[in-house]
């Protein structure tokens, strides 16, 4: 695919007011096009972002959209926040209009090699590492896409650095994968794949489809680095082309990254490195393991020295909500790993722990089958605190093998609760397995919350 210099003389319009149609209305704008935002909230923020894109020269309207106007654009970026099945799409979709993602349209403009990464859980932790290895050799590393809470920009803001970095490295959501056309990294990362997001789908495998569009644009010289151990994964990559390297924490085969014995270890078909043991990585979870795997396999194929990547991996300290220790006390352990906003990411968080866990399960219900839960809450001795819009349903499905309190009131309460049931050896492990809009604005938001009322509840205990 040739890279898109200019858009004078093109209609560009954009659905949403997030960060990401935002960033592709700059990028529209900057590269010529006539642009054209519409976004259905008409709140404060929405009003200041409206403000900003206004003072530069871009048209943007507020309340409902107009098909009409939307339809007239020769391209058309639908924000990742916009489900499929909302109004306007559907419209649009019914007249033949078809519509992209925002990382698809800012694909359209990179000049340099992708590594895009996707899976259900672990993509931003495996971003994040991937550029860090990289960064430690030497190269320049433009990071972006989902990542999120303010650690990295929207793709759009990635086509406009003055300089081509040495690799683009995305994190691509399946809502950013719905929208793909012509976007083809160099090197495609999938951590994972489980059931997730079913609040927004109305199948498993209308998600898994989603996913699967990290593929389509597959040739003979694509690289894909995958978990060597997914056996839905494996399904959906079967007739893919292109060559595969998998990560393990068993031996994974010929081209592979995997434990050999306690040492992180990348075999290609010129070399076997040993990298790092696994009681030097500073990340909590076995899970995490696996991230570094994946993030050490793919840095290895972008180039990067084995000296390069060990020293990466232990200077790497970890994202917040992610197996977070927040702190011990009273011989008690207290663990935040708010991210977990799936049914996979919990049991991963939770057989992260050898030791007798307290966990804290609930949320927004999003339809997810929580039975899943009851072999690892029992092969760790688990007791469970639920709680929130999930709480009933939870302690529905769990009563009958583990140990379940519901805890009807506030999160204080929750927080309160578990302290008082929390015995000294073990970890209280705040791994929702739920979103968090029922209560909170965001998964951090949730986290942030759950540090802080830990901490205030040590403090009135040390005075």
């Amino acid at each position: 695919m040739k890279v898109a210099k200019s858009l004078n003389g093109q209609s560009i319009a954009i659905i949403g007011l997030g960060a990401s149609g935002k960033a592709a209305a700059r990028l529209a704008f900057e590269k010529g096009g006539e642009v054209y935002v519409s976004e259905m909230r008409t709140d404060k923020e929405a009003c200041h972002g409206a403000s900003q894109l206004r003072n530069i020269g871009i048209e943007v309207e507020l309340g409902p959209h107009v098909e009409e106007r939307i339809a007239s654009a020769g391209t058309v970026v639908i924000s990742p926040g916009i489900p499929h099945d909302t109004g306007i799409v559907r419209k649009l979709a019914d007249n033949g209009i078809s519509t992209i993602s925002e990382p698809e349209f800012a694909f359209r403009f990179f000049e340099g090699p992708l590594i895009a990464v996707t899976g259900t859980n672990g993509k931003t932790t495996t971003a994040m590492l991937i550029t860090q290895l990289l960064k430690e050799d030497g190269q320049d590393v433009a990071l972006g896409g989902n990542v999120g809470g303010g650690m990295a920009p929207p793709a759009s803001e990635l086509a406009l650095v003055e300089n081509v970095p040495s690799w683009y490295v995305l994190e691509l959501s399946s809502f950013q994968l719905s929208g793909v056309v012509d976007l083809k990294p160099t090197i495609g990362v999938f951590t994972n794949l489980a059931p997730d997001h079913l609040d927004r789908y109305d199948s498993v495998g209308a998600y898994y489809r989603d996913k699967g569009n990290i593929f389509v644009n597959a040739d003979e010289q694509s690289c894909w680095v995958l978990n060597g151990g997914d056996y839905e994964l494996a399904s959906l990559a079967q007739d893919v082309p292109g060559e595969r390297f998998y990560f393990s924490r068993s031996s994974a085969g010929s081209q592979a990254a995997y434990l050999d014995g306690d040492m992180v270890t990348v075999k290609l078909a010129e070399s076997q490195s040993s990298l790092i043991g696994v009681d030097a990585i500073p990340l909590l979870g076995k899970h995490n393991v696996e991230n570094v795997l994946a993030a050490a396999l793919t840095a290895k194929l972008a180039g990067a020295s084995s000296r390069s990547i060990s020293d990466g991996i232990g200077k790497f300290s970890g994202l917040p909500h992610r197996t977070e220790k927040v702190v011990q006390h009273n011989e008690i352990t207290w663990v935040n790993d708010s991210k977990a906003t799936n049914v996979t990411a919990t049991i991963s968080g939770i057989e992260s722990f050898d030791e007798n866990l307290l966990v804290l399960l609930g949320g927004q219900d999003k339809g997810e089958d929580f039975s899943r839960l009851i072999e690892s809450l029992k092969a760790n001795n688990s007791k469970a605190l639920v709680f929130g819009e999930s709480g009933n349903r939870l302690h529905d499905q769990l009563k009958a093998d583990v140990r379940v309190r519901y805890i009807p009131g506030s999160f204080e309460d929750v927080i309160e609760f578990a302290r008082g049931w929390a015995d000294p050896g073990d970890t209280v492990l705040l791994s929702p397995a739920c979103p968090s809009f029922d209560m909170f604005a965001n998964y951090q938001e949730r986290g942030d919350y759950f540090c802080q009322l830990v901490m205030k509840f040590v403090e009135v205990t040390d005075d």
